[in-house]
């Protein structure tokens, strides 16, 4: 390994690997390495991780868990950190979940019917972690998760502390997280209620996903955000673009707003169908659709540039 690789793992109790294949670690399964990929044993080291990066001049980048995350092919500089599901203490007080943000979404929910509260059943089915659901206020037309949001806990290179879901930002798949700061727990409120009927509901939500999006493919979820007024998968469907192909990766023929990978995809495959949608979405309907897709790694200067002019 090269020295700044051992520098930044030196005493970390978690685990480490150089040169770590992303494409198994995120949802749609396409991307190349990360020159190193971290796990932290606990908050502290996430902070010390975090610093030792920003001493030695290392770019950080976060995972999660790797839904809406697109990897270049030739893959990550610097410091990839993925945060355990474990990483961070749970509590429970009365109507209040305190969850690591290294946990799936479906925690969520489960931890509440546990308590007999409710009022997570918009998370059926959303892939990811709950980082990630609060970096981009993850939901569905049924709730949002800034609807149940208090207060998050974030790890920057200075230190770890909490912070009033207010002063986050959180709007239609956004938020304006600070620079540098890794959600690591979030707190929110459900409320008391039927929890037989919530999973009942949860579980006929998730039927109609399994029928109308391809949940059974490699897939990012959504690709691009509702414009107002409207819905991208109509817009991508009137574009003719459902089960529009690119190398491996294709427009989904059961829903227009999933890229699915066919096998073997690349992300210069998923990248030219982003950017070709956009195109002729715009041409035809007149309406700019923005990605809830992240670009993550070393993408060609003219692929990043196409995709963000599109």
């Amino acid at each position: 390994m090269t020295d700044w690789r051992r520098e930044i793992v030196r005493g970390l109790r978690g685990s480490w690997t150089p040169d770590a294949p992303l494409a198994p670690r995120t949802t749609i399964r396409v991307g190349g390495p990360a020159e190193l990929l971290a796990l932290p044993g606990g908050p502290g080291e996430l902070v010390g991780l975090l610093a030792a990066a920003r001493r030695l001049g290392i770019p950080v980048s976060i995972l999660g868990g790797g839904a809406d995350t697109l990897v270049a092919d030739r893959g990550v500089r610097g410091l990839v950190i993925r945060l355990p599901p474990e990483l961070g203490e749970e509590a429970a007080e009365d109507d209040r979940l305190l969850l690591p943000a290294g946990a799936p979404i479906a925690r969520l929910a489960a931890r509440g019917h546990a308590r007999g509260l409710v009022g997570a059943e918009f998370t059926a089915g959303i892939p990811g972690t709950l980082g990630g659901a609060v970096a981009l206020d993850a939901g569905t037309r049924a709730g949002e998760l800034r609807d149940l949001l208090l207060r998050a806990e974030l790890a920057t290179a200075d230190g770890i502390g909490f912070v009033p879901a207010a002063a986050l930002g959180l709007g239609y798949r956004s938020s304006r997280l600070p620079a540098g700061a890794v959600v690591t727990r979030l707190e929110v409120r459900l409320r008391p209620g039927d929890v037989a009927a919530s999973r009942a509901a949860m579980a006929a939500d998730l039927a109609r996903r399994r029928e109308t999006q391809p949940l059974d493919q490699p897939t990012f979820g959504s690709t691009f955000r509702n414009p107002p007024g409207g819905f991208a998968g109509a817009l991508l469907e009137a574009a003719g673009l459902k089960g529009h192909r690119l190398g491996g990766a294709a427009w989904s023929e059961r829903h227009a707003n999933f890229v699915v990978n066919l096998g073997g995809a690349t992300a210069a495959d998923v990248l030219g169908l982003l950017a070709l949608a956009r195109r002729r979405v715009r041409e035809r309907a007149g309406v700019h659709l923005e990605a809830e897709v992240r670009l993550l790694g070393e993408f060609e200067p003219a692929q990043r540039a196409e995709f963000e002019a599109a």
